[in-house]
């Protein structure tokens, strides 16, 4: 691909995974166009941490997914629309299940809306491992009962499901991504991985919710590599294609890596406040995705350990990024 190439949006570019995927499709020369939530402040997000040169190339555009008129303009005249833009807090859904909703459903509608107006040429709009709630059976393929354990995993069940059905009823040109916990630099200690390795860095208590559940990492550059393929890939219309690893780890164990990586004790403490409900815990992710390997020739290529260094060092490097002790939801 060139510079001169097709032209595409990126919702929720200013977040973790979306600046990652605006760093890869610029050095894949595609044309990039940033869709940022509005902010009086002008806040670009995690985008402020791309090199200056990759910024440079980059349309950076403000405004709300709740706006049809702002989303109708950001779309305008995009060949490749990758939505990422959602409210992905899964605390924060169960104190504010319309905000969710209203975010990542009706959010979603108006990409839809706007892209079917537009004749955009493909759509990749983003799912969640947490749509399947507690694994029935694994490693868990895209057949898997789908299950809303939380407002977070029923609001982007209903995306999904909104996506289906413009590809079913208006032809509308889409794929659904579903990514399996995504990590790395630039992540927030929203997430399980930056909230250990801030914490045994600056020492004291290690404080975490229930150490028992596993999870899928996957290296968010891997992740935004299953993106740029999904634009240009055959055969992949209509389908939903998860993106993880094929590694299941527990949060105990994961915290006990963690903690060798930087040579530091770990004894975690419970903390009451990051505990689910328990109906609400999802106890098990574990991704098959050979159906990824199989349309998009994607595999996960970075170490759970070596993804662990990149991340430790990066935030080892901008650790005033990050409030000490503070639970973030």
């Amino acid at each position: 691909m060139d510079r001169n190439g097709k032209p595409v949006l990126v919702t929720g570019a200013g977040g973790f995974i979306g600046s990652h995927l605006v760093e890869s499709l610029v050095e894949a020369g595609r044309r990039v166009r940033a869709f940022v939530r509005y902010t009086a402040r002008r806040e670009i997000g995690a985008l402020r941490f791309l090199p200056e040169e990759t910024l440079g190339a980059v349309e950076i555009v403000q405004g709300d997914l709740g706006s049809f008129d702002s989303v109708q303009k950001a779309v305008d005249g995009m060949a490749v629309v990758f939505h990422l833009g959602a409210l992905i807090s899964i605390p924060h859904s169960y104190v504010s299940p319309d905000e969710t909703v209203a975010v990542n459903v009706n959010g979603t509608l108006n990409v839809l809306q706007a892209a079917r107006a537009a004749g955009v040429e493909r759509l990749i709009h983003t799912s969640s491992s947490e749509v399947y709630g507690t694994a029935r059976y694994a490693p868990m393929d895209e057949a898997h009962p789908l299950q809303g354990q939380s407002p977070y995993s029923a609001s982007k069940i209903g995306a999904d499901k909104l996506v289906e059905s413009f590809h079913c009823a208006y032809g509308l040109p889409a794929v659904t991504l579903r990514p399996f916990n995504a990590f790395g630099p630039r992540q927030s200690t929203r997430a399980v991985i930056p909230t250990i390795i801030t914490q045994l860095l600056r020492g004291g208590e290690l404080r975490l919710g229930n150490l028992h559940p596993t999870r899928d990492f996957t290296f968010v550059k891997d992740t935004a590599a299953a993106f740029v393929r999904a634009a240009d890939a055959p055969d992949v219309l209509g389908k939903e294609i998860n993106v993880g690893s094929n590694r299941e780890i527990s949060i105990g164990d994961l915290a006990a890596l963690i903690a060798r990586l930087l040579d530091k004790e770990a004894s975690p403490v419970q903390d009451a406040e990051r505990l689910r409900p328990e109906q609400s815990e999802v106890e098990r992710l574990y991704a098959d995705s050979s159906l990824a390997e199989r349309l998009l020739g994607w595999t996960s290529s970075t170490s759970l350990e070596d993804g662990l260094r990149e991340t430790i060092a990066w935030i080892s490097d901008h650790l005033d990024f990050y409030t000490s002790r503070r639970y973030d939801r």
